[in-house]
């Protein structure tokens, strides 16, 4: 990870963090992942927040709570 990002550890329950390491890489986000250290990210911009919010919600949350948070992404609206 360069030092013009800040890095910030991603709060996730130790069986989670090699999935949503994983993701994040796939995603192409800096973070590290050593074993019995916490997961760390490069948090540098607003998009890679919520990107990081998306992953770890998509690993962590059950899948009733997937389905309300799919069903109310089909109800925004977007307004030009």
């Amino acid at each position: 990870m360069d030092n013009s990002s800040k890095s910030e550890i991603v709060t996730v329950a130790w069986s989670d963090r090699w999935q949503v390491y994983h993701r994040l890489k796939a995603l192409e986000i800096e973070c590290s992942c050593q074993t019995n250290q916490p997961l760390q990210a490069d948090l540098n911009n607003p998009k890679t927040a919520i990107q990081i919010w998306s992953v770890v919600k998509q690993c962590t949350a059950n899948r009733q709570e997937l389905i309300n948070w799919l069903n109310q992404c089909w109800q925004i609206q977007y307004h030009k």
